[in-house]
């Protein structure tokens, strides 16, 4: 196992399209989370509203900052990052080349989603680092105290944050093995989670309950009310709270179980060309 997981660590690692999936990443989480809301409040004419705007963008915040965008936005590309690691072997033709060595299967399988679920946290580390730094120098240039949160709040959104990040990396991945390559899996991916998930929440629940029920037991809205129970704000597409906190950390760790263990039963028994 050792020796998969430092093949699977160094493939990543070098490979450029990684790099660009962080960097993208945090360019979103700093310019829509801080930055042009601290635009807005800097080009504001005062007064207890532009006050409102300034105190969520705070260290106080941190956690919720953080995590919010994981439901829509941050988890699309957690998808892609798992699409990546598991399609590219269809599309290069390189699991005949894996396999021919006689490694088991599903071990192969499983050092591919330890590590691409150590990337997840790594991203959801440099989120949070990239948060904090932010946070600290609006809050030094505002002349605000500067307030962090507790340690057990930082570590509850860190490993929240992780949960969510690691289930739409697996999800990724189980698509990739599904249809055996990069381009459809990443294309499905991102309609679901960009466009049918927001249209169900937006459109169908408020009119149909049955469909406002469903939401209770799909990966999206359960994300959202992680995030929303861990202080993200309601305002940010995807995060609602739709179910309590309790039921979603369930939810979302049942997701990621499954989605792994169908990612390596799918890749056991069908043929990989």
């Amino acid at each position: 196992m050792r020796d998969h997981l430092r093949a699977e660590t160094l493939k990543l690692v070098r490979r450029p399209a990684i790099g660009a999936l962080l960097a993208i990443a945090l360019t979103l989480s700093l310019t829509f989370t801080y930055l042009i809301p601290y635009a807005g409040y800097a080009g504001g004419t005062g007064g207890p509203r532009a006050e409102r705007g300034l105190a969520p963008l705070l260290p106080e915040h941190l956690v919720g900052n953080s995590i919010g965008g994981l439901p829509v936005f941050l988890g699309a590309l957690m998808l892609i990052l798992g699409v990546l690691v598991v399609g590219s072997e269809y599309a290069f033709g390189t699991w005949k080349t894996v396999l021919t060595q006689n490694p088991r299967r599903p071990l192969v399988y499983a050092a591919k989603l330890v590590t691409v679920c150590l990337a997840a946290l790594a991203g959801v580390l440099a989120v949070f680092a990239a948060g904090a730094a932010t946070s600290l120098i609006i809050a030094l240039a505002e002349d605000r105290p500067v307030a962090w949160p507790g340690l057990g709040d930082l570590l509850a959104g860190i490993g929240a944050g992780w949960l969510i990040a690691a289930m739409w990396t697996v999800l990724g991945a189980l698509l990739g093995t599904a249809l055996r390559g990069v381009a459809l899996p990443i294309g499905l991916g991102l309609v679901w989670l960009l466009a049918v998930q927001n249209l169900l929440a937006l459109i169908a629940a408020p009119l149909l309950d049955s469909v406002a029920q469903l939401q209770k037991a799909l990966p999206g809205p359960n994300a959202g009310s992680l995030v929303a129970a861990l202080g993200a704000g309601t305002d940010t597409p995807g995060v609602a709270a739709t179910v309590g906190g309790t039921q979603a950390l369930l939810v979302v760790a049942a997701y990621l179980l499954a989605f792994a263990i169908t990612g390596g039963v799918l890749l056991r028994r069908r043929d990989i060309l």
